[in-house]
């Protein structure tokens, strides 16, 4: 089976850093692009970074540039997401999502298209106080 496990959640304080991970297994397919979502109590899902999987662009959505940090390992089949001077409002539930779509490539923008990813993980809680 096609999985994505994320981990590294947990609770910590205002201005403090985490580091979430997401591992792929299985036989994803050829992978495009890779992102994290986050989705708080009582909200939709947002989408927080992207990435490409070949060439490593990155993309960001303005509640978190210059906070966190989007990469990729993909000997590992791995994607990382440095989280620094978190804040309240980074409270969430962050989902790792793959896609096996080449249109997540058209344009900066699609790599933080919800509706671009095909596979989803888990999600992983995160909770700043």
């Amino acid at each position: 089976d096609v999985q994505l496990v994320e981990s590294g959640g947990g609770l910590v304080h205002v201005g403090g850093s985490l580091r979430l991970s997401c591992v792929a297994s299985g036989d994803t397919g050829r992978r495009y692009c890779m992102g994290w979502f986050r989705q708080a109590p009582g909200k939709e899902r947002e989408a927080v970074a992207g990435i490409y999987i070949e060439g490593g662009s990155t993309y960001y959505s303005s509640n978190v540039t210059g906070r966190f940090a989007i990469s990729r390992d993909n000997a590992k089949r791995a994607m990382y997401l440095q989280m620094d001077s978190l804040k309240a409002e980074d409270t969430a539930t962050y989902y790792c999502a793959a896609s096996t779509q080449i249109r997540c490539l058209y344009g900066g923008g699609s790599a933080l298209r919800e509706r671009e990813y095909n596979i989803w993980g888990q999600g992983t809680q995160v909770t700043v106080s």
